[in-house]
């Protein structure tokens, strides 16, 4: 490895500003102002032309699924477009016509390119042919797809154990491509199989696998038509999922009522201009959230709580709040759960939650009353030490109102990527599953290992100890998207190999082991052709829909390889025909993988036919109240406890954000307008009255550390922005702040980083 690759790391010590304007934050979502910026971001990178005519096929019956977020298609979709900003900026993004390609890596070195931002890397364009960086060299070259399959195959022989293999998957990845990848690590020994689902729903599924028997949602798009309260609590919905805004849109028509919690009062929960309607574009829209609890960062355990104080005090009184019946009939724990509720005190949590109590009181005279209540939620959950008792407060909720398996009524994790769903359910997953692992050898006739393997956050960790050598990824931007942003950096680099799967450059094909590999490959808007055959792919999105997706452009390159074909590739590579299975086949034959994926995954049979026209839900033992798979076959009660963050004096809790121009770690500007900052990342949200006190003012410029097991991590340079915020919290964009968050700060049980709540304290820059 050469010392200049090594040295820029980190690239972000000494930022350059970009020019920060600011604006009055704004007061709605979506409107004409949506659809001026996402065609504006289609005609540059696309063309008008050519993309209005792929977003006209984008989450349409027999077209292509959205690259962006996981949130489910409507039965009837709209033949004006069932897409919004944030999908079409996807869009563009992926089918961009700059090209990356040898002459590209020729002219910029790997320590050049690692000096650009993660926006100026991003907008370099599509990846073209598979290219290696050889040890000590600062140029991609380019190599063949035999070449690279054997050098794979090569290094994979030389481990002296296959759990020195690290196969980590995104949710970009199809169904088919994930379900081979899984069975190639299997097939080669190791359960290392990190997912994004580690860094963000992994609370999800742990908390609603033990509370209810399953680690996904219970709703589906319908029951919002049906629900009498939403509350969408720790989401951003306008930026991070903007579909799910006419969702809400509906409940709001039917008479429903939308109760957000949030520490930030974000613009897609105060109004809502539907661009497919005459009243979003010309009218003022639809007014969406009827109460906004701007709760302190990670006390939404307090909060609820003290909702379900107060609504058990109206039950006591003969109000008839809670459904005894769906209790007694479906449900355990719940004298324990109500005698815990009177071990804290009503002063103690209304001040813990800094909500104030008078508006905790509509909410609870509302909810009284309700019987069809959806909770949704995302990161602002579940990335915290404490994420999976997070969410089985909510589960708590719904238990007490019986809130479960009946029209307008459930839970709903709203997933953040297109696939990070059905990654999971077609076996992505570092632990061992009995039932999976025979499956497997009933159908493949080999025997997959028993021994748990790393998530990502311990991958990381056996990387940086040398017990890893090497890192496969399919899709994501790794360095970017974990914690620990330095230490990350460094694993990677103690690597003998990695290998990104990718459609675009992004800064994880620069931090890079002794030799890289940049395998390019399709995008989901493009043709996957074999012969004269236009084969298709499927994925499953946030409310467990199995549905066909189908491109219809052109391949950027006719060297670009399908992600089924490039995991058969190196697996046939690495086996040489001495395997049960026959890799090559599976690679080219996606009906012959879905034959086999029904063979061992329950609810995957006949999926070749059944995913045609919509799709259909996968089998949700919520929705039938089936809980026979829990203790005493009932849905689960539980205790839990508010968390306390004991702050020193100069100490902040930060959570770290998106802006609405971003997707995941995908930057598509450098705007966030509906929280009116304009042309700058770097900045740093902060209450006035914490700045007062500090001694800071407006666009002052500031340093953050945290401050972890004696270990200082600091990042440079950030813009100090007053919003409303709750004292004693603050807010700023991720990757940047990621190298605050320590490696092993996780979540209790679902090890998923504490993203949301990072201990820090701010200097003035020098």
């Amino acid at each position: 490895m050469s010392k200049s690759r090594k040295r820029d790391i980190s690239i972000h010590s000494n930022p350059e500003f970009t020019g920060l304007e600011l604006t009055t934050p704004g007061q709605y979502a979506a409107g004409p102002p949506a659809i001026k910026v996402a065609f504006e971001h289609v005609y540059k990178e696309m063309g008008i032309v050519r993309g209005l005519r792929t977003l006209s096929h984008m989450n349409q019956k027999g077209g292509f699924d959205c690259p962006g977020c996981a949130w489910p298609d409507p039965e009837k979709r709209s033949s004006l477009g069932e897409y919004c900003e944030n999908g079409a900026k996807a869009l563009a993004e992926e089918a961009t016509t700059k090209k990356v390609d040898r002459d590209f890596f020729s002219k910029y070195s790997v320590e050049e390119l690692s000096r650009w931002s993660d926006y100026e890397i991003g907008r370099s364009g599509r990846l073209m042919e598979p290219m290696v960086l050889r040890p000590n060299s600062i140029h991609y070259e380019p190599i063949s797809w035999a070449e690279a399959f054997s050098l794979i195959a090569e290094q994979l022989h030389s481990l002296q154990h296959p759990d020195e293999a690290i196969f980590y998957t995104s949710g970009r990845s199809s169904n088919e491509a994930a379900f081979l990848y899984g069975l190639f690590a299997r097939a080669f020994g190791t359960n290392n199989m990190p997912d994004c689902s580690n860094m963000c729903h992994e609370s999800s599924g742990i908390g609603l696998s033990e509370t209810l028997g399953i680690g996904k949602g219970s709703v589906t798009l319908e029951d919002f038509n049906k629900a009498e309260v939403v509350m969408v609590i720790g989401q951003n919905p306008g930026t991070n999922h903007p579909r799910m805004l006419s969702a809400l849109e509906k409940c709001k028509s039917n008479g429903g009522t939308v109760i957000s919690v949030n520490p930030l009062e974000e613009a897609g929960l105060i109004r809502f201009k539907n661009p497919q309607e005459v009243n979003g574009l010309l009218g003022s829209g639809v007014a969406l959230t009827d109460i906004h609890l701007q709760v302190k960062i990670n006390q939404d355990i307090a909060l609820l709580k003290l909702i379900q104080k107060r609504l058990a005090a109206l039950d006591q009184q003969g109000q008839q709040v809670f459904d005894h019946e769906f209790i007694k009939t479906y449900t355990h724990g719940y004298d324990a759960f109500i005698k815990n509720l009177g071990n804290d005190s009503e002063a103690a949590l209304l001040n813990a939650c800094g909500v104030p109590s008078h508006l905790i009181d509509e909410v609870v005279n509302i909810l009284a009353k309700s019987n069809k209540i959806i909770i949704c939620w995302a990161m602002g959950l579940t990335q915290h030490k404490n994420g999976v008792d997070n969410i089985k407060e909510c589960v708590n909720l719904l238990l007490l109102k019986g809130c479960l398996g009946k029209p307008g009524a459930g839970t709903c994790p709203v997933r953040g990527h297109s696939n990070v769903q059905g990654d999971r359910t077609v076996g992505i997953m570092h632990y061992v599953s009995k039932n999976y692992n025979q499956a497997v050898k009933d159908t493949f006739n080999f025997d997959p290992p028993t021994k748990s393997g790393y998530d990502v956050v311990h991958a990381i960790q056996a990387m940086h100890n040398k017990d890893a050598k090497v890192f496969i990824g399919l899709g994501g931007n790794f360095v970017s998207a974990a914690s620990d942003t330095e230490f990350t950096a460094e694993a990677l680099q103690h690597c003998e190999l990695t290998v990104q799967i990718s459609t675009k450059l992004n800064r994880s094909h620069l931090i890079t082991g002794q030799t890289a590999l940049i395998l390019p490959t399709l995008g989901r808007s493009e043709i996957d052709m074999k012969g004269n055959s236009r084969r298709h792919l499927t994925v499953e999105n946030s409310m467990g829909v199995v549905h066909q997706t189908k491109g219809m452009l052109p391949p950027a390159s006719s060297h670009l390889k399908s992600e089924p074909e490039i995991v058969s590739g190196i697996a046939h590579a690495y086996f040489q025909g001495n395997h049960p299975v026959d890799w090559l086949s599976l690679g080219s034959n996606y009906d012959l993988v879905r034959e086999k994926l029904g063979q061992v995954v329950q609810g995957f049979k006949d999926v070749n036919t059944k995913s045609k026209d919509g799709g259909y839900y996968l089998p949700n033992n919520v929705r039938r109240l089936d809980f026979s798979r829990l203790p005493n076959q009932r849905a689960q009660f539980s205790i839990t406890q508010a968390p306390k963050h004991e702050l020193d004096e100069g100490e902040y809790l930060l959570m770290t954000i998106r802006s609405h121009d971003q997707f995941n770690t995908t930057i598509y500007g450098l705007d966030d307008r509906y929280r009116g900052i304009h042309n700058e990342r770097r900045v740093i949200l902060m209450n006035p009255k914490d700045m007062d006190q500090a001694g800071f003012a407006q666009r002052d410029v500031v340093n953050i550390m945290s401050h972890y097991n004696g270990v200082e991590r600091k990042v440079y340079g950030f813009i100090v922005v007053a919003y409303n915020i709750p004292q004693g919290n603050l807010a700023a964009y991720f990757p940047e702040t990621n190298a605050l968050i320590p490696i092993d700060q996780f979540a209790d049980k679902s090890h998923t980083p504490i993203s949301k709540s990072i201990k820090v304290s701010l200097e003035l820059r020098s």
